[in-house]
């Protein structure tokens, strides 16, 4: 896959994600156990994402602290348990394959995409950065050495709050399914 698949990518992931919303919507078949299970799962993400997001700095810095000192993407770590979580929750799992066959083949080239933009942008700095870090499955050890700590000013300018609103809206739609049966 090439960088024009990973730009169509970039730009048809929220709406192809939207539509695979939609049908998760129509398809899922929740139950308690399913829907108590996959919300904890999705609530890690949710964490993750947090976390993440109030180390990154967009566009002013290359964040390598916190989350970022374990993965390159932990906010698309986050994203990807998020929507495990919420595809467990429905019950459905021809949805799971659907959800990682999306995730794997959208966000696989998206990232790598983001990457050559940092590369650019961040040169030496990245590379070295790249060599240290895997790009999506964290390691176990930090490479952090900084002294950078969470910052709320982050987090609510990158707008994660957006993804806590989601999360509570898909979790109270299943509860509805569930009850509405």
């Amino acid at each position: 896959m090439g960088k024009n698949f990973g730009t169509f990518a970039a730009r048809w992931r929220v709406p192809m994600g939207f539509a695979l919303g939609i049908a998760y919507l129509v398809f899922a078949q929740p139950t308690v156990p399913l829907l108590a299970g996959g919300a904890l799962v999705a609530l890690g993400g949710l964490g993750v994402r947090a976390y993440a997001a109030g180390y990154l700095d967009k566009n002013r810095s290359l964040a390598m602290s916190g989350p970022y000192a374990y993965t390159r993407n932990p906010l698309y770590l986050g994203s990807l348990l998020i929507g495990l979580g919420l595809v467990i929750a429905g019950g459905q799992w021809l949805l799971a394959l659907v959800f990682i066959f999306f995730f794997v083949f959208v966000y696989g080239p998206v990232m790598r995409r983001e990457e050559a933009g940092l590369r650019e942008q961040y040169g030496q700095a990245f590379e070295a950065y790249a060599a240290a870090v895997p790009l999506f499955f964290p390691h176990r050890t930090s490479i952090d050495t900084s002294s950078e700590k969470f910052q709320w000013k982050l987090y609510c300018r990158n707008r994660e709050y957006e993804a806590s609103l989601g999360y509570i809206a898909g979790v109270l739609f299943l509860t509805l399914k569930i009850l509405l049966r």
